[in-house]
């Protein structure tokens, strides 16, 4: 409670800084582990409910679908079932492309498309996201995978590595969760994003110009110099012009079809079947013209039936132990990043919560669950999400109609895909991934900030010049380093005083603001701790010189107060306060005076605790700037008397 001194000359009163009441320890770790761990407050439904209420709360907490269910009506069905059909026509072409990209043979990739999205279903809280294997998560295990065991000399350890890799994936995406640490995730910044997804789009299309130029013989390196030695290298002998005019020819009708969808939204549908209308024509005219003969590479033999059993090709021990959790971890991290930033922006366009925790459980317990089901690394797919959505799903039965659809297709139709041509696969791939290339996104990264440009630039060169892994990598460096950049090196500024107000402002940010002479005015913007404390003191110290410097050419009185606006300054720890009081102390050696004006409630506890508020004198500890420069005045009128 704010105790009040008498009325000051001006006739108002001088409130002096509260201190806030004390909490106790074990109530103050309540408090902070309450905002650490549960700022969400996900207890909050189950006060004032019945034990049976509870524990139905608490199996729709793990089962959303338990809630949603007892709504559900016939609208809502079709609805999904038409989303459902709609996707399952994209994602099977999807799934056959991106399962090569992982180098595993194409009935992988259905498979993740039949079991991940059933679990997903019922323990998801996004209404729109589709659930399956995406381009850049299939390139990232391949790329890892591949380093470790060679696909093609020993391809049974590689498919178990990539087994053993999506259970720890999802053991690491349920961890997050269950320990409620999704806040990690965001340490990946959107500028960092969208630069490592743009390079791995790149690094997809060039790795399929294998197949969309019939090249046999191809590097096994991702980097643009590599790839485009080996097109090169292939060109004179290696291509084959029937597979080009195949790739060329069912490209340009795929990117035609989502031109035609984004002029016309009712006609989302066409973008969507377009790539399974590609394979039907491609595979007939293939089988009827026999072009494999030729020299156009072709799919051959998917085995049928649905997913089996796959529990005993998990490395729970050995030398590939390790590497799995590794790249587990690393491809996790990414896939779980995509899938929850999907997910949050539906529910943003459909206005409806999602609890990132729980949906870091719902994805990690679907790829534990797929790795035991022959499937590898499944998460949200935005372009798949986007034709759901526009198609009119309501929930998250679209993914089990989608499911259903593949499980239909592994059983009855996968010798059908027999004469696919490798090329339009290719063609597939290139533009589902074209989309994740934004350019827009990086033009306004550069005009708002730019180390987040840096950060863009440095993922985007790094995944196309050296590899996926070391982009991703730098990707987090940077942002990090960001991150150290802004703590270690917080902003502080001069304010001023607005014209005909109280109001104290960034003199460069209005340059009509006008200094008080005789009081230098800072503003700190952020927490003070060890990291920074010190270049805090040293820059406030700065600043004193280079306006002493300024008020001496001028004819100005000398600086004789420094008040520190502290609203920003939201904590303070011990190395904190002891710069402060060197700063104290290096002051009243020049016979100036400290001011802190409006230091929040952790800050004045600890300016209390230390004692430094009595050293300081809490005569000198001011609710508002305006208060400190009008104590200030008179004090500095009488010492220039």
């Amino acid at each position: 409670m704010a105790n009040a001194n008498p009325p000051d000359g001006g006739g108002s009163v001088r409130h002096r800084v509260a201190l806030p009441p004390k909490e106790g320890l074990v109530k103050d770790f309540k408090s902070w582990g309450q905002e650490m761990f549960f700022h969400d407050a996900p207890l909050r439904d189950f006060k004032d409910q019945t034990a049976s209420q509870k524990v139905l709360l608490g199996i729709q907490a793990v089962f959303p679908i338990v809630g949603w269910a007892r709504e559900y009506n016939l609208r809502k069905l079709r609805g999904d079932v038409i989303s459902g059909l709609t996707i399952a026509s994209l994602c099977i072409p999807q799934d056959i492309g991106y399962a090569k990209l992982a180098n595993l043979d194409p009935k992988y990739g259905l498979y993740s498309s039949f079991a991940p999205p059933l679990v997903y279903a019922g323990m998801g809280s996004s209404r729109d996201i589709a659930i399956g294997p995406v381009a850049v998560v299939s390139l990232l295990l391949g790329t890892l995978c591949r380093a470790v065991i060679d696909p093609v000399d020993e391809p049974e350890d590689y498919l178990r590595l990539a087994f053993t890799a999506t259970f720890f994936s999802g053991i690491f995406q349920v961890a997050l969760g269950f320990l409620r640490l999704g806040f990690l995730i965001d340490f990946l910044s959107h500028a960092a994003v969208v630069g490592f997804m743009g390079g791995a789009a790149i690094t997809i299309s060039l790795q399929q110009l294998k197949g969309f130029l019939g090249i046999k013989d191809f590097t096994k390196k991702t980097d643009i110099v590599s790839v485009m030695e080996s097109v090169f290298k292939a060109a004179r002998h290696g291509w084959n012009w029937q597979t080009i005019v195949i790739g060329a020819s069912f490209l340009t009708f795929i990117l035609v079809a989502k031109f035609i969808g984004k002029k016309n939204r009712k006609l989302f549908w066409v973008p969507a079947i377009a790539p399974l209308i590609s394979v039907i024509i491609s595979t007939f005219f293939v089988f009827i013209t026999r072009a494999d003969k030729q020299g156009v590479q072709i799919v051959k033999h998917i085995d049928q039936g649905i997913n089996p059993i796959s529990a005993s090709k998990i490395f729970f021990s050995g030398k590939y132990l390790t590497e799995g959790i590794r790249i587990g971890g690393i491809a996790g991290m990414v896939a779980l990043t995509e899938a929850v930033a999907i997910a949050r922006t539906f529910a943003a366009m459909k206005d409806y919560q999602i609890d990132g925790n729980k949906e870091m459980i719902a994805l990690g317990t679907m790829n534990v669950v797929g790795s035991l089901t022959s499937c590898y690394i499944a998460t949200g797919s935005f372009s798949r999400s986007a034709v759901n959505y526009m198609a009119g799903c309501q929930t998250a039965v679209s993914n089990i109609v989608m499911s259903i659809v593949v499980a239909m297709t592994l059983l009855f139709i996968t010798p059908l895909f027999k004469y696919t041509p490798n090329a339009i696969l290719a063609a597939i791939i290139i533009s589902a991934v074209l989309g994740l290339i934004d350019i827009d996104a990086a033009v306004l990264i550069w005009k708002i900030d730019k180390l987040d440009f840096l950060a863009c630039m440095g993922a985007f060169f790094g995944v196309v010049f050296i590899s996926v892994e070391i982009g991703l990598l730098i990707a987090v460096a940077i942002s990090f380093a960001k991150i150290l950049l802004q703590v270690t090196r917080p902003r502080t500024t001069i304010l001023g005083k607005l014209p005909g107000t109280d109001v104290y402002r960034n003199i460069y940010q209005y340059p009509e603001a006008t200094k008080i002479p005789g009081i230098l005015i800072i503003r700190v913007d952020s927490a003070i701790y060890f990291s920074n404390s010190n270049y805090i003191r040293e820059r406030s110290l700065r600043w004193l010189r280079e306006e002493e410097e300024d008020a001496k050419e001028a004819g100005m009185p000398a600086i004789k107060f420094v008040i520190i606006e502290m609203s920003p300054v939201i904590d303070i720890d011990t190395s904190g306060i002891h710069s402060i009081e060197e700063l104290h102390k290096s002051l009243e050696k020049k016979d100036i005076q400290l001011i802190l004006a409006n230091p929040g409630p952790a800050v004045t506890e600890k300016f209390h605790a230390s004692k430094f508020a009595e050293e300081i004198g809490e005569k000198n500890i001011y609710l508002t700037v305006a208060q400190a420069v009008a104590d200030c005045s008179p004090k500095l009128a009488e010492q220039q008397a």
